[in-house]
């Protein structure tokens, strides 16, 4: 695994939409000069893929089709576990209304949703991230790192531990109870979004713990008829997520 990480946000990026669905229509144009049927049939499937790829409806459907999506955590299950374990997800470096790194807008929803849980059930917030496969070159601080600066600054709160080692979601579990286990803790809340918990709960039983999945961040069902059914921006952003997320649990 650790020889493929480095490879991975590559590999993911060509096979998933836009780039996936781009490469067979710049196929299909290579081919028009030889193969015509082929070629129309290339850059017609390629066309149609990202078409749908786009649509927050798709992203909604593949979600439901491919995924295992869970409930809210609730109060009484707060008091079942003894830490919140928040994943990361991922540090925006170009950020000078800060003069430093900020959490990406997918970290930053977590980190403000384990800090609720921990708040309401006094339990130890926990956060794990280090610098992912997918990392920029010149990231130095850790996502971890930067979790705790967003978390004093904006709620006065500190971690009880952080992880600042972890570059994927399997090093995430197992980095978490080396640490965790050794203090007694096995039961958790695991904080990450919906279309990732079902990836993010197979590690982390595989690593040992007992986990209470506390999902957030849904992704959302169609709500107009007249835009959800056409392509867009978040349509992508959503659907590669789900298919990322599908592709993963394959491998892991």
């Amino acid at each position: 695994m650790s020889f493929i990480g480095p490879f991975k946000p590559l590999l993911t990026t060509l096979l998933l939409p836009p780039a996936g669905p781009l490469l067979l229509v710049f196929l299909g144009l290579l081919l028009a000069k030889f193969k015509r049927r082929w070629a129309w049939g290339l850059v017609f499937t390629g066309t149609l893929i990202m078409w749908l790829a786009s649509c927050s409806a798709t992203a909604y459907g593949l979600n439901r089709l491919l995924l295992t999506t869970y409930p809210a955590v609730s109060t009484s299950q707060l008091q079942d576990s003894q830490a919140i374990v928040v994943l990361g997800g991922g540090v925006d470096l170009h950020s000078p209304e800060y003069g430093e790194p900020i959490l990406g807008e997918t970290a930053h929803a977590r980190l403000l949703y384990g800090a609720h849980l921990a708040r309401q059930s006094q339990l130890p917030l926990v956060y794990s991230g280090g610098i992912g496969w997918g990392a920029p070159s010149d990231q130095n601080a850790t996502e971890a790192a930067v979790a705790a600066s967003a978390l004093q600054r904006e709620l006065g709160m500190a971690f009880t531990w952080v992880d600042d080692q972890s570059r994927d979601t399997r090093e995430n579990a197992q980095r978490s109870f080396e640490h965790l286990s050794k203090q007694g803790i096995t039961r958790i809340l695991l904080v990450t979004n919906d279309w990732h918990m079902q990836r993010s709960v197979r590690n982390f039983e595989q690593a040992g713990f007992v986990v209470q999945p506390a999902p957030m961040g849904y992704t959302q069902p169609p709500q107009r008829f007249d835009t959800d059914f056409l392509p867009s921006g978040g349509g992508m952003r959503d659907t590669r997520r789900v298919l990322h997320e599908f592709i993963g649990r394959l491998f892991t």
